[in-house]
């Protein structure tokens, strides 16, 4: 009978210290979180823009 009550408390302590390191985390505000998501969508669209034009300029200069 030793053995659940092991695991019992092999579990409690697990979630226990689950919930000391989540209170650890900082979470990220609504302005942070904003600015990350405007920060990402102009990077993919430059990054984007640059390899259309790329992929456009290439064909006429690779036929030569």
């Amino acid at each position: 009978m030793e053995k659940p009550e092991k695991f019992l408390k092999v579990v409690k302590e697990f979630f226990r210290s689950a919930k000391v390191e989540l209170d650890k985390v900082i979470f990220p505000t609504k302005i942070q979180v904003r600015q990350a998501f405007v920060a990402v969508i102009l990077v993919v669209t430059v990054i984007s823009i640059f390899l259309a034009i790329v992929d456009m300029l290439m064909p006429p200069i690779v036929s030569y």
